[in-house]
């Protein structure tokens, strides 16, 4: 039986990643220095030990004030009833001994989200103006969406060496397609009349899009912030394999020792986030709560105001 010709195609690649390694170096350090910088700024704030209130006199624990702007953040988005469950799940996380990881899976979770969406927005308003962009961008995401989320660690891991950098790397190649898909959606969306009015009245491309077109495409964009999050989330394991650490680093390790007690505690303590967090996104995607009231008060005295010097 005659052999089918293979295709090197895993040789390719490899030998792309070791051209990169040779002679790209110097600039995937100054990426693992940017992402490991900025994740040990938050996690420095957010697992601080005491926050001094007075310098030298008088502290109060992290903990306790990390714990009080998480809940006021809940209580302003959602109302009462979110603000005790974000209490009552932040306490549950404290009382298994996975604050610090929480914070640290918080930081990286932050990290990467800031960066997808980043690199995620710019690419799906480019997409929404141009058939030709999104027609490019398509088969990217697929492939992002799609390849094993395990594939994209042996690059980093050469690249970008042990720790949090790599882990960072891996979870935005995994959240971002979700980001372009629905900027690129929601922005598509947006009426076409609502469009020809702006354009009626002289409006530029850009102010259209600043003052119209993202808008309008707002809850679509947060339901993308939405999905770059829970994927965020869904890598923290995997970025525990490579040195990330946190709440992935502790599941990893249960794994190991084949230790459930750890593997629950840590596992639901990610569920605590992901439903906090989840909440969250979706309160501010559909102008729920006390912050959607003080804005909507703030625009009803904008308009009353408006009314009386006419």
């Amino acid at each position: 039986m005659m052999d089918f010709p293979r295709l090197p195609l895993g040789s390719w690649a490899a030998d792309v990643v070791d051209w990169l390694v040779a002679n790209a170096h110097g600039l995937f350090d100054v990426l693992r220095t940017i992402f490991t910088g900025m994740y040990n700024l938050l996690y420095t704030l957010l697992g601080a030990d005491y926050f001094w209130i007075v310098p030298g006199q008088l502290a109060v624990t992290g903990m306790s004030v990390i714990m009080v702007v998480i809940v006021l953040i809940a209580l302003l988005a959602r109302g009462w009833i979110f603000g005790v469950g974000t209490l009552v799940g932040l306490l549950f996380i404290a009382s298994v001994a996975q604050w610090d990881n929480a914070m640290a899976t918080l930081s990286l979770v932050i990290v990467a989200t800031f960066w997808s969406l980043l690199i995620a927005i710019p690419l799906g308003i480019a997409a929404a103006k141009s058939n030709r962009v999104s027609a490019i961008l398509r088969p990217v995401l697929d492939l992002l969406q799609t390849m094993p989320a395990f594939v994209y660690l042996v690059p980093a891991l050469l690249l970008l060496r042990v720790g949090v950098a790599p882990g960072i790397v891996a979870t935005i190649l995994f959240s971002l397609a979700p980001g372009v898909r629905l900027t690129e959606l929601g922005i598509r969306g947006v009426d076409s009349e609502v469009v020809e009015a702006g354009q009626a009245f002289g409006a530029s491309p850009s102010r259209i899009l600043r003052q119209i077109q993202l808008p309008l495409a707002l809850p679509s964009i947060m339901a993308g912030v939405n999905q770059v999050i829970m994927l965020s989330l869904s890598m923290v394991v995997i970025a525990g394999m490579v040195g990330a650490g946190g709440l992935g680093g502790d599941v990893y390790a249960s794994l190991g020792r084949l230790d459930t007690a750890l593997g629950v505690e840590a596992g639901l303590s990610v569920v605590v986030i992901a439903i906090i967090l989840d909440r969250l996104t979706g309160a501010f995607g559909k102008n729920m709560g006390v912050l959607a009231q003080i804005r909507g008060f703030i625009a009803k005295r904008r308009a009353a105001k408006q009314e009386v010097a006419a």
